[in-house]
């Protein structure tokens, strides 16, 4: 591991950059990752690249008749369980035309003989790109984490950006309000209200200022970089990194397990525990109905992470 202290310019002489320097440019690399990510996830309407989710619910179980009694609890069907896979989140990697390291590309530190040299690809990946994706990668949601996703339980989440409005998950749950012994026979067996709904965000960056290094020039002289042409320099670099370098490409994955830190909020699976509401309904004088429907307290039947990972 080859971390550098590159050269500044300060009060007309060259100094090495501190360590709170160093991470005010990782924190600029991690922003000009965020703004044009190279690992994507976008919102799609099925067939998504990670795992499918699954929502579970309860319905009424089918009504039962006979000509002269109430059909028996025993004899009326269960209530039955409905189930809903989700799996919108895809996942994409883009490519970029990187700069080809010329010896002269990156800024300069002073070698333990007092020389001064430029840094190399390598240097650049230790002082910079390597620590901003550890920080990429953490289980927080701030500035630090940007050009990466989490999720939330609404459409707006402070310091991100909505990725679809169209929901990646949706808790459902029986609607017991919606069943009644008067109407048995006539009313769907599947009355599902919508409890939590979850969003996709891709989590901003910050353009906090920093100090531009020096580098050397074609003519072999010290000059400090222009903030445009450092800043496309570490943003190309970055995204390849985050894309095709061993031990920090970054991924993401979906489940009640997986490896790396989970995002933002739980998804949560609820459903209705009881065994069955069994009600009765007398139709005339030779129609009896029985049915059981959904009841009981809520329990969370699974809850799923997105969660990224580097590797």
């Amino acid at each position: 591991m080859a971390v550098r202290a590159p050269l500044h310019l300060s009060s007309g002489n060259l100094k090495e950059m501190t360590s709170g320097l160093v991470d005010q440019i990782v924190d600029q690399v991690i922003y000009q990752y965020s703004t044009n990510p190279s690992v994507v996830l976008n919102v799609v309407s099925s067939g998504g690249s990670l795992a499918s989710i699954n929502d579970t619910r309860m319905q009424a179980g089918d009504f039962s008749t006979h000509a002269s009694s109430f059909p028996p609890e025993s004899t009326t069907q269960e209530p039955q369980m409905v189930t809903v896979t989700y799996d919108k989140i895809n996942s994409t990697t883009t490519g970029n035309s990187k700069v080809t390291d010329t010896g002269k590309t990156w800024p300069v530190y002073r070698t333990s003989t007092g020389h001064i040299q430029a840094m190399s690809l390598t240097d650049i990946k230790d002082t910079f790109l390597y620590p901003a994706i550890n920080l990429m990668t953490t289980a927080s949601t701030g500035t630090q984490q940007g050009g990466t996703y989490t999720i939330h339980t609404a459409t707006s989440l402070s310091g991100a950006t909505l990725i679809s409005s169209t929901p990646i998950f949706m808790d459902t749950r029986a609607d017991t309000s919606a069943y009644s012994d008067t109407t048995i026979g006539d009313h769907a067996l599947d009355n599902p209200q919508t409890l939590t709904s979850y969003y996709l965000h891709r989590i901003n960056g910050s353009n906090a200022s920093y100090t531009k290094p020096m580098f050397i020039t074609g003519a072999n002289n010290l000059q400090e970089f222009n903030s445009g042409t450092f800043e496309s320099l570490v943003r190309e670099w970055i995204k390849d990194v985050a894309v095709n370098a061993g031990g920090y490409r970054i991924s993401y994955n979906m489940g009640t397990s997986g490896s790396g830190n989970a995002r933002g909020s739980g998804i949560a699976n609820t459903i209705l525990t009881g065994s069955g509401n069994y009600q009765t309904r007398q139709v005339g004088g030779n129609d009896y109905r029985a049915q059981e429907f959904p009841d009981g307290s809520t329990s969370t039947a699974a809850t799923y992470y997105l969660r990224i990972h580097k590797s």
